[in-house]
């Protein structure tokens, strides 16, 4: 398995990563069946595990996993989605990643952790609050590095431009959807984060399976799959064009 770097940053990760977002959720992976992808994982030579706070028990599960696996991996969470029915766990503001952070720490069984990054934006705290705020986790050893997902390309360069003028650390990553069917960061996103020297995590890398060759024209989804599972998905890239 080759490696590359994240950014301008040390981790070193493999060019094939491990997403995690499927590890919890109802009709989902549980711990054993999590366990033995991970394992798997590693003996193909997957250092790098991205996961978030939102995944169902998917950070409980490689808290409960990983052991001393731990330092020789690369973990990636996310922050910032809504977690409650009433709104007030989720964004960007100070006082909630404090608390977003401990959790994660907590479900994830480590002392720190190695890409922290805001899982959208948060149109109602200031970017130069959320980035102090990181900064601060940086000092402090919790977090190694920062990253953003589902940024535009203005307010990419808005943060990145922030974190030069004040000093503070920068995104080292963007996580965005890219794949053969979606295509749009390359428009503007993708060279922004060529500017800033960044590194690229494309989420939905095969459109949610529909570029396994699994589907097929005019024939049912087969049992078990996403898209089956998932009528949203299916009515998004099972189309007739794809």
């Amino acid at each position: 398995m080759n490696t590359r770097k994240l950014g301008g940053s040390e981790l070193e990760v493999s060019e094939i990563g491990l997403g995690c977002n499927n590890f919890g959720y109802v009709k989902a992976l549980d711990v054993n069946e999590t366990r033995r992808i991970l394992h798997r994982a590693f003996d193909c030579g997957i250092n790098f595990l991205d996961t978030s706070d939102s995944y169902g028990h998917s950070e409980e599960f490689l808290g409960q996993i990983l052991g001393s696996h731990r330092s020789r991996v690369v973990l990636a969470t996310k922050f910032g989605s809504q977690l409650d029915t009433e709104g007030k766990k989720k964004g960007a503001s100070q006082r909630y990643i404090f608390s977003a952070v401990e959790a994660s720490l907590s479900r994830l069984k480590t002392d720190w952790i190695d890409l922290y990054q805001l899982h959208r934006p948060d149109p109602e705290t200031p970017i130069e609050e959320t980035l102090r705020a990181l900064d601060r986790l940086v000092q402090q050893g919790k977090v190694r590095h920062i990253g953003c997902s589902n940024l535009s390309a203005a307010q990419l360069i808005e943060a990145q431009e922030t974190a030069e003028r004040l000093g503070l650390k920068h995104f080292v990553t963007s996580q965005d959807e890219y794949s053969l069917l979606v295509r749009d960061i390359e428009t503007d996103l993708l060279p922004a984060i060529e500017k800033f020297e960044m590194s690229q995590l494309p989420y939905f890398p095969l459109a949610s399976g529909m570029l396994t060759g699994k589907y097929k024209r005019q024939q049912e989804h087969p049992p078990g799959t996403r898209l089956t599972d998932k009528p949203g998905l299916a009515e998004r890239h099972a189309t007739a064009a794809n």
